[in-house]
């Protein structure tokens, strides 16, 4: 029902029942207070964020050269440099996305497309759910069992096949629950058009409906990549080195080789009791955040390039 004149409560059907009490002004009021309080909120997070990049920037930009790029870790502060964790990093972050991104989302389509509505389903979907909120460190301690020890002949031990395969394992869940959430998005409609001209179901989740929700399932998958960078406990867990001097080789060798990454490689700058190690400790955070950000920007364009495709 449309009012003629809003402000005119009188056009309002019941508005003679003395029950009928709208009380716009407290509603309005209450309504302004909480647009203050989600300005407020805001405002914080950026006062925060740019009082840590401050100060992050301010120690560690002028550690940052080549040098500093290229060079492997030192007991000499001047002379240290980050190389074999930025590549082990690399190593990482391919190995977990290349088993992470299939496993994860081919659960999720069949959790979301194909399997029956029974308990045994809602009891997987219930656990899914609960995975994602676990602490990173009880991964850690199953991938040490599984990668490390049971698994030792095909991973090497404490290898970075062992770590990938655990930060894989980290955001498994994460990646299950972003492809259902994007698949749902999907209007019903799309799927029972193309029921309709007599596609069978895997021709319909594959030309309509995953099509139409791969922007969503790419930024969740890239978005759970970059929690796995940032994790330190877990690989720490199943063996990554405090110091190396060298990458793991690109081959297959390279996979069974012993490795480092970039918030291990900070996190022992900053044990270290000498100051000249805080300002390249900094250096390697900025590093960090850049890796960080170009993995965040890449999601943004592979979403919308998806997005402009489908318009």
């Amino acid at each position: 029902m449309t009012l003629s004149n809003p402000s005119n409560l009188s056009d309002l059907p019941g508005s003679g029942n003395e029950q009928f009490k709208p009380a716009l002004k407290t509603r309005y009021r209450w309504d302004r207070i909480f647009e203050l309080l989600t300005w407020l909120a805001t405002l914080i997070s950026l006062v925060v964020l740019v009082t840590l990049l401050f100060d992050v920037m301010s120690d560690g930009l002028s550690s940052i050269d080549l040098d500093f790029i290229k060079n492997p870790p030192s007991r000499k502060a001047e002379r240290a440099g980050l190389w074999p964790a930025l590549m082990g990093t690399v190593w990482l972050l391919g190995i977990t996305a290349a088993f992470a991104f299939p496993i994860g989302v081919g659960s999720g389509i069949f959790l979301e497309e194909f399997a029956p509505d029974n308990w045994f389903t809602r009891a997987i979907e219930i656990n899914v759910g609960n995975l994602a909120a676990v602490p990173s460190i009880v991964y850690g301690l199953l991938g040490l069992t599984v990668f490390v020890d049971i698994l030792r002949p095909i991973t090497g031990g404490t290898s970075v096949l062992a770590g990938g395969l655990t930060l894989a394992l980290l955001i498994l869940p994460i990646i299950i629950v972003s492809t259902r959430e994007a698949l749902r998005a999907v209007p019903s409609s799309l799927r029972q058009g193309g029921f309709a001209l007599g596609a069978t179901r895997w021709q319909v989740i594959r030309e309509l409906v995953f099509a139409q929700s791969l922007p969503g399932i790419l930024t969740g998958t890239i978005l759970a990549l970059s929690r796995a960078i940032g994790e330190t406990a877990p690989i720490l867990v199943v063996g990554a080195a405090g110091y190396i001097a060298f990458a793991p080789p690109l081959s297959l060798e390279g996979l069974q080789s012993d490795f480092t990454a970039l918030p291990i490689q900070v996190y022992v700058w900053i044990s270290r009791a000498q100051k000249s190690f805080e300002p390249i400790a900094a250096g390697g955070i900025l590093v960090l955040l850049v890796v960080l950000l170009l993995m965040n920007t890449t999601a943004i364009l592979l979403r919308n390039k998806f997005q402009n495709q489908k318009l």
